[in-house]
């Protein structure tokens, strides 16, 4: 299930996300009581306030009105918060540095403008690994070591409800660890303006029990089925000819790396980097008018006869 926008920043989901959450409302509370003191104050100030003093040719207050003390008391509580802020702060950045036990999967993401390329390596077995996009499934209960790169700008990897922000740099990798508590899809977000359609580069982190994960990942490993049928089989000539320079697809003569791998394009829930629900209509929306749906992108939007279009679906539905 998706949060709706709100619960993003105002509910935890794992232990990676709890502490920072814990510490935001701690924060909170800090800043809207001192708040109210200053109101407080403010009022009591107005409405205390002396009449006009006669006029003379010298008025002065008495040396000690006792103004002097309260801003003592107001400095010294404010500093033992302040501190005590940045203690808590510091322990809250050190409790979440770091799992507590070694992450048994690690996921290599690497951000383009304007989507995310999600590599599972195998290090016991290389044949077995394989990539996907702008989707990332992670067992439920158990800590995920994610490895952040960027392929062109700075961008920020961002799942609020699984942990806090981590910077992608180009030349540099940074490192992460999420965890989910239950089973769901997590929205996650760049959060670091990077351009034109920063806004529309979106990520979704799907939550499974660990055998509906195992079984995902088992059928990603495969490459993509073989076509049958004469629309299919002519959407693929298709799909070499005018797609192939940028997208992979597995299995087959297809293997541009510039784009999403699109070789189980049908298993994911959104396409064009969560812009639109993954369906037939809207794949051909996207692949005709993406330059009106994601303006600058390195997608152009591709005219199509209406025979070419109906071939181009009937082979991308059998990438499953």
């Amino acid at each position: 299930m998706s949060a709706a926008p709100l619960q993003y920043l105002l509910h935890a989901a794992g232990p990676a996300a709890a502490p920072a959450y814990r510490l935001g409302w701690a924060l909170i509370a800090l800043v809207v009581t001192v708040m109210v003191i200053i109101a407080v104050l403010l009022v009591g100030a107005l409405a205390r306030r002396r009449p006009p003093l006669p006029p003379a040719a010298e008025q002065k207050l008495p040396a000690d009105a006792g103004g002097l003390n309260w801003i003592v008391i107001g400095a010294g509580i404010s500093s033992v918060a302040l501190f005590a802020a940045l203690i808590y702060a510091m322990t809250t950045l050190e409790s979440v540095a770091s799992p507590p036990r070694d992450p048994p999967l690690t996921i290599d993401v690497t951000s383009y403008d304007w989507w995310w390329k999600i590599d599972y390596p195998d290090a016991l077995d290389p044949s077995r690994a394989f990539v996907t996009a702008n989707e990332i499934h992670i067992p439920t209960g158990v800590p995920v070591r994610v490895e952040l790169r960027s392929a062109d700008v700075i961008h920020t990897f961002w799942a609020p409800q699984l942990a806090g922000k981590t910077e992608m740099i180009p030349g540099q990798t940074n490192v992460q660890w999420i965890e989910a508590d239950t089973p769901g899809v997590y929205r996650g977000q760049c959060s670091q303006f990077c351009g034109a359609q920063h806004a529309h580069m979106a990520f979704e982190v799907v939550a499974q029990p660990q055998a509906e994960f195992e079984a995902w990942r088992d059928a990603q490993r495969r490459g993509a089925h073989a076509v049958a049928t004469p629309d299919a089989r002519a959407g693929q000539r298709l799909f070499d000819e005018r797609c192939a320079g940028c997208h992979s697809v597995r299995g087959t003569s297809a293997a541009g790396m510039q784009a999403p791998d699109l070789t189980h394009l049908g298993s994911r829930r959104l396409i064009a980097a969560g812009q639109m629900t993954n369906t037939a209509a809207h794949q051909l929306d996207w692949i005709q008018h993406a330059q009106r749906i994601k303006p600058d992108s390195l997608m152009p939007s591709i005219a199509l006869s209406a025979s070419d279009a109906a071939a181009l679906s009937a082979y991308l539905s059998t990438l499953q």
